[in-house]
């Protein structure tokens, strides 16, 4: 009898953007030491999603979680769910091998407060990232590990326009 396949590990993601449209991305702490190499570890947050948790809740609270930020106002959300499937090396080893690789709920963000909000390293979590910047939404596809390109290019696609700066209110 064959065995069930496994299933997608329920996920958000985040799209934080700036006042000038930039796109918070982050170094995954581990990334000296993925195969993929440095330099290909960078990533918005993302994380799971709790039994019976709202996406856009749990979206909030993975920002808070993985960067300190607050000041935020959701912008968007993608219509649908994607998906992604991790390398087969190393599906044994994430979550457990309970998962094939993840279905992401998408949230566009915009951030309005400042950059001294963001907080890496916060007590009673292990930080996720060990550097952060911002970044032009076109390097976005350049700088993530491969196996997650596809689904990073559809939500580049689908948020983009909301990427432009927020206009100015008239004088």
């Amino acid at each position: 009898m064959a065995s069930d396949p496994l299933l997608y590990r329920p996920c958000v993601g985040i799209m934080v953007l700036n006042r000038s449209g930039r796109v918070w991305i982050g170094r995954r702490h581990d990334a000296p030491g993925e195969p993929e190499g440095p330099g290909a570890w960078w990533q918005m947050p993302q994380g799971g999603i709790d039994e019976n948790e709202d996406p856009a809740k749990a979206a909030l609270r993975e920002l808070v979680e993985e960067t300190g930020m607050r000041s935020v106002d959701i912008v968007g959300q993608s219509p649908g769910w994607y998906t992604y499937d991790l390398p087969s090396g190393l599906q044994p080893r994430a979550w457990g091998g309970r998962y094939r690789g993840q279905k992401q709920k998408w949230f566009a963000m915009r951030f309005t407060g400042h950059d001294g909000e963001v907080v890496l390293d916060r007590p009673g979590h292990k930080p996720e990232f060990d550097a952060w910047r911002w970044a032009d939404l076109d390097e976005l596809l350049g700088l993530i590990v491969p196996f997650k390109r596809e689904v990073y290019a559809q939500v580049v696609r689908e948020f983009a326009p909301l990427a432009k700066p927020p206009a100015k209110p008239p004088a």
